[in-house]
């Protein structure tokens, strides 16, 4: 499977400053995963401190989407050495 920072930012959103911002629906897109996907993210302190968009919805950057995917494949990773 390809690496985030490696696809084009399809779906996401673009600040002034360039970054390109996912709502959770967009950034489950991204990585070619599901919903669940994401908010298991959250809830496991991957993904933290969301952005909010002009409708309340938490948004991710580029950046926090690609860094949360590496750490569970090395989270997945290390729980297969162990095994």
């Amino acid at each position: 499977m390809p690496h985030p920072t490696d696809r084009a930012p399809a779906h996401g959103r673009e600040d002034a400053a360039g970054g390109i911002w996912f709502t959770i629906r967009e950034a489950a897109a991204f990585i070619g995963g599901s919903v669940q996907t994401i908010y298991s993210w959250e809830r496991r302190g991957h993904l933290k401190d969301p952005r909010r968009d002009e409708r309340g919805r938490r948004i991710y950057s580029q950046q926090q989407i690609a860094d949360a995917h590496r750490t569970a494949r090395q989270n997945t990773a290390a729980v297969r050495r162990i095994a």
